[in-house]
C-alpha cells in the first residue's frame, strides 16, 4: 500500500559539512514529487536520506524526522536494509546485475530477502516486467544478460527489479538523464502508470519532464556558495510553473539563474 511521507526539520551532513537544512514537507501517497533545482543544492542528498541510504556515504548523518505513514524512519530500533525494501530506489544510471540474466535481476532483491514462494518466482518477475512495461520485448529471451538491453530497457528493467519486492514508496534519481528522448517518454508514460500503486518521488533538472510527471513539484536551492540547501517552496506542479509563490522559483523556471 503506497504511504505518505511526512519530513520534519531534516537536516543532511557530510562530516562537519552541512548539505541541506532544516527541509520540512509532506509528500502524498500514489502522487509523483518532482525535486527541481540547480545542481550542488542537495535534491538528490535529500532524497537519499527518504531511504536512509545517505548514512551509507562516509561521514553521512541526518537530523530530523522521517515519518512513513507514523513510523519514524530513523527511530531507535529501526532496521535501515528493511527501510530500504520498503522505500526502494532507481538510480540515475542504468545498473542491471552484469553478469546476471533479465531473470535473476529482476529475482535478485525477492532472493535477497526471502520474501517468496519457489512456486511465485516466475510469477512475480512476469508482473514486475509487465508493471515496467518490458514484457513483451524480453519474455522470450529471460535468460540473456541485462547488461545486453538497451539504455531505456535496462533503466525500465531495473524498476521491475526495484517494483518486485512491493515497496511503497519509489524514489527515482534522475532516471532519464542518461536515456534518448524516446526512452525517456516511455520512463514518463510509466511513471504515470506506477503511482497508481506507489508514492513516487523524482528528482529532474529537466523541467518539461517535471511539468509533465508530477503533480506536485518542490524547488530547492542555496543561499549562497557553500552553503547548506533548502527548500524554497512546494506546492502544485501547474502553481509551482504558472505562478509560484517565491521570485526565486520563477527565476530558476524562467531561466533567469541556475
Amino acid at each position: 500500500m503506497a504511504k505518505r511521507i511526512d519530513i520534519g526539520g531534516l537536516t543532511a551532513y557530510y562530516g562537519s559539512h552541512k548539505a541541506i537544512e532544516d527541509i520540512s514537507m509532506t509528500v502524498e501517497p500514489r502522487s509523483v514529487t518532482a525535486f527541481i533545482g540547480p545542481s550542488g543544492c542537495g535534491k538528490s542528498t535529500f532524497l537519499r536520506t527518504l531511504n536512509r541510504m545517505h548514512e551509507v556515504t562516509p561521514g553521512g548523518r541526518v537530523e530530523g524526522k522521517v515519518l512513513l505513514d507514523d513510523e519514524n524512519l530513523y527511530g531507535s530500533g529501526v532496521d535501515p536494509v528493511t527501510v530500504r525494501r520498503t522505500v526502494g530506489m532507481v538510480f540515475q544510471r542504468p545498473n542491471p546485475f552484469p553478469t546476471m540474466s533479465i531473470f535473476d535481476n529482476v529475482a535478485a532483491g525477492l532472493r535477497l530477502n526471502g520474501s517468496y514462494r519457489k512456486n511465485q518466482l516466475s510469477e512475480i518477475v512476469e508482473k514486475s516486467l509487465r508493471g515496467a512495461n518490458l514484457w513483451n520485448e524480453v519474455k522470450d529471451r529471460l535468460n540473456k544478460p541485462g547488461s545486453g538491453l538497451s539504455g531505456g530497457q535496462q533503466q525500465r528493467l531495473c524498476i521491475a527489479r526495484a517494483i518486485a519486492v512491493e515497496p511503497e514508496v519509489l524514489l527515482m534519481d534522475e532516471p532519464c538523464s542518461a536515456l534518448d528522448p524516446i526512452s525517456t517518454l516511455a520512463i514518463e508514460d510509466l511513471i504515470g502508470e506506477l503511482k497508481e500503486r506507489f508514492t513516487i518521488v523524482i528528482v529532474t533538472h529537466n523541467m518539461q519532464q517535471a511539468a509533465r510527471v508530477s503533480d506536485r513539484t518542490a524547488f530547492f536551492n542555496l543561499s549562497a556558495v557553500g552553503k547548506p540547501g533548502r527548500l524554497i517552496e512546494i506546492d502544485e506542479t501547474e502553481r509551482i510553473f504558472s505562478n509560484p509563490s517565491v521570485q526565486a522559483t520563477e527565476d530558476y523556471i524562467s531561466g533567469r539563474f541556475g
